[in-house]
């Protein structure tokens, strides 16, 4: 497991007005704030949600 993959994404885009299970989507990834930064194991699950509010946010190299 120490080889265990990361994908840091930082929030681009504000909640407001959007979708509630986006708005859930977010606060999933750990992100609620403009410019906030979250570090998460890259999953097939936490790509999936990274796909779904990608246009909120962007991956941090």
């Amino acid at each position: 497991m120490a080889d265990a993959k990361q994908v840091t994404v930082r929030q681009t885009g504000s909640p407001i007005r959007r979708e509630k299970d986006q708005r859930a989507t977010l606060a999933g990834l750990g992100l609620n704030k403009l410019g906030r930064v979250s570090t998460l194991e890259d999953t097939p699950s936490v790509r999936g949600m990274i796909r779904k509010v990608a246009h909120l946010l962007e991956i941090v190299e």
